[in-house]
């Protein structure tokens, strides 16, 4: 009894929110884990657990039955539900996946800027627990269970300062990384791969061009990397209102 008060007390706590300057290097950090090709595939993989997570949440939402995620070492993934084969559920579950990431990251942006970032920590912790009990294959399952530990050590042994940096440092790569998948996606059909993907079912589905279900996919992921941007840095939101106005006037 006594652990689950502490739990929810650490979990209901405020901390500061960093400086501007700091919460700018961390972006930096973010971003290289993005670009850097080493480190791409674990930035990967991140990005696919969350948008396996977001096809699940959409597929209950929707009201279909969840039968499992799988999650693959190449950082691919798999959801897969019970219900109609058509229909708006089928086209919400669908769609969810690209976006997952981006919505993710604009709500722990907002949780952030109200100094939950531990209570931010626990929340992910509980995603990836209930993610957990629909794992079906061992790569899966041990690397929700790895990335559980490394949240739950954060969460309970690290200071203040080294937990505010890790949940911004998720809630960037969130962010950044969100657009990389669906480039990846646009070159891959370029190629004529990727006939398969949630774009290209979205098109059998709504009769809607996978080509254009990509570039929805894009433009969203987009938006809301800049409206992050503008949450977790207001002031170079304000610094790029002023200059656009100078160079208007």
């Amino acid at each position: 009894m006594e652990i689950i008060q502490e739990v929810w007390r650490r979990a209901l706590s405020v901390q500061p929110v960093p400086p501007p300057s700091v919460v700018t290097l961390i972006a930096v950090a973010a971003l290289a884990g993005v670009l850097v090709p080493a480190v791409w595939p674990v930035t990967r993989l991140m990005v696919t657990i969350t948008h396996e997570g977001a096809h699940a949440f959409a597929a209950l939402l929707a009201g279909r039955r969840l039968q499992g995620i799988r999650l693959h070492s190449d950082t691919s993934g798999l959801t897969v539900s019970r219900g109609r084969a058509a229909g708006p559920g089928m086209v919400l579950m669908l769609a969810a996946g690209y976006l997952g990431p981006a919505l993710l990251g604009l709500g722990a942006a907002l949780l952030l800027g109200a100094g939950r970032s531990l209570g931010l920590l626990w929340l992910l912790l509980a995603v990836l627990a209930l993610m957990l009990l629909q794992i079906r294959n061992f790569y899966g399952f041990a690397v929700i269970v790895l990335g559980g530990l490394a949240v739950f050590a954060v969460t309970w042994y690290f200071t203040p300062t080294a937990q505010s940096t890790v949940a911004y440092l998720i809630t960037w790569i969130l962010l950044i990384a969100a657009p990389k998948p669906v480039l990846e996606l646009m070159g891959q059909r370029r190629r004529g791969l990727g006939l398969h993907s949630d774009a290209d079912q979205l098109a059998r589905l709504t009769r809607v061009p996978g080509l254009v279900w990509t570039w929805l996919f894009l433009l969203a992921n987009l938006v809301g990397l800049a409206v992050g941007t503008a949450l977790l840095l207001p002031g170079l939101s304000e610094l790029v209102q002023t200059t656009l106005v100078r160079l208007a006037d």
